[in-house]
């Protein structure tokens, strides 16, 4: 056999936006809890939650911002940066994640290269001093009109000019809605452009592969501006009618336990170095995780005897191993809730629904035998409509036959699970 799959499914892909598919979940759960930030105690039902997205999206509209506008988001994990995603998404304008952890001359590349009009940002975040930093820059970045601050009297301001019944634009499910930066390896990071058709239904496929339903509580310590924490983590929720619950505005080993006790969640989502922190707590034991059955563990392979103790000691046994990249709105291959130990450390999954995969040759292109290392590529709904304004990076990236060439050197398993073995750049030929 050849090392080539596609996910089949009964399950279809969704056609809607990620505005009419919140409605949906507003509609059929308007009671139930949507987000919890535990640091200031805040709760939003799915009411409450969808009322607020209405209500800044519509004073988005009424401060000139358009479909398709970039609106830059440049914050730590807060409820707002959740409004900020949902409400641009229902006007169709381009939200831009921006990392907290960037520097000045970063975040001016991100602002001009996606000519960013209205940034939000946190005030402050460690040692960063947001607003000191945006006033350094804003003369370069001529599209920039206004910057609103989380936390001051601009968020205020920019909310008082919501009114009731705007006219909202027409959306299309391919519309881009998101640019999240990827880190090259050299020079400056390109911006993967996201659609709602992308980023929905994965956040969607990955919320079913491991069961979520509106009982679910997904406890989110991983950062919102990538792919692991605004898909897998929110959009997964929502899709679900389950409950997106914020630990702390960055990685805490212990305030992510403390959530997770506080708010019986369910789901809970980390790399495994932040699974290693969790339990390397001195008072780990103390913690009541009875709550938890599953998550996601992605971004590094996990260890055998941290996965062990993942399932015994935080009673995760439904526990789900993800491998992706940004540019295909991350996930294409997952873990399923019964696989056993050795698939959950030893491989990075099988393929989602509606998703094909390749091992091929790096040097001719073709297709690999089974069990033959070669390059990852992954084709189908996942894959970026392109980096924005890169059309030759893209072409590099996303080849004629519209699949996504990942840079991974992996092998194909008889029964379809993948193994990464490296990178290609790595490899000597």
């Amino acid at each position: 056999m050849n090392s080539y799959t596609h996910g089949t499914g009964t399950t279809e892909l969704l056609g809607d936006t990620i505005g009419a598919n919140l409605d949906r979940a507003v509609a059929t759960w308007p009671d139930r809890e949507a987000l919890v930030d535990v640091p200031s105690g805040r709760r939003w039902t799915y009411a409450r939650f969808g009322a607020e997205v209405d209500e800044l999206a519509s004073a988005l509209l009424a401060s000139g911002v358009a479909k398709g506008d970039r609106v830059g988001i440049w914050a730590v994990n807060c409820p707002e940066w959740v409004l900020v995603q949902y409400a641009t998404a229902r006007i169709g304008a381009i939200m831009v994640n921006i990392n907290p952890a960037y520097r000045t001359h970063e975040v001016e590349y991100v602002l001009r290269q996606a000519g960013i009009s209205l940034l939000f940002a946190s005030l402050s975040h460690k040692s960063s001093d947001y607003r000191a930093m945006v006033n350094e820059v804003r003369g370069g970045c001529r599209e920039l009109r206004e910057v609103v601050y989380i936390g001051d009297p601009s968020w205020e301001e920019l909310l008082g000019r919501a009114v009731p019944d705007p006219a909202y634009p027409d959306l299309s499910c391919d519309d881009p809605i998101n640019i999240q930066y990827t880190s090259g390896t050299t020079g400056f990071p390109k911006g993967a452009t996201l659609s709602h058709h992308n980023i929905l239904n994965n956040g969607y496929f990955v919320g079913e592969l491991i069961s979520y339903t509106e009982e679910d509580r997904v406890c989110i310590p991983v950062p919102f501006y990538h792919c692991f924490g605004m898909v897998m983590g929110n959009l997964a929720a929502t899709s679900h009618g389950a409950c997106m619950v914020i630990p702390a505005p960055s990685f805490d080993p212990a305030a992510t336990l403390r959530a997770v006790q506080q708010e019986r969640c369910t789901s809970l989502y980390g790399v495994p170095t932040m699974f290693i922190a969790e339990l390397n707590l001195p008072d780990f034991a103390a913690y009541d995780l009875s709550s938890l059955r599953t998550g996601i563990m992605a971004g590094s392979p996990c260890p055998v005897e941290v996965m062990k103790r993942v399932v015994a000691e935080m009673h995760m046994a439904e526990v789900s191993i993800c491998y992706g990249m940004t540019e295909t709105s991350p996930v294409s291959l997952q873990t399923r809730r019964d696989d056993d130990l050795e698939h959950r450390t030893g491989t990075v999954g099988r393929v989602l629904p509606h998703i094909e995969v390749k091992v091929v040759d790096p040097a001719t292109g073709v297709t690999q035998p089974r069990g033959t290392a070669g390059e990852l590529c992954t084709r189908g709904y996942s894959v970026m409509l392109g980096y924005w304004n890169e059309p030759e990076k893209t072409a590099e990236a996303v080849d004629p036959g519209r699949w996504m060439h990942t840079g991974d050197l992996a092998r194909m398993r008889e029964d379809g699970y993948v193994e990464i073995v490296g990178r290609i750049k790595d490899m000597i030929i």
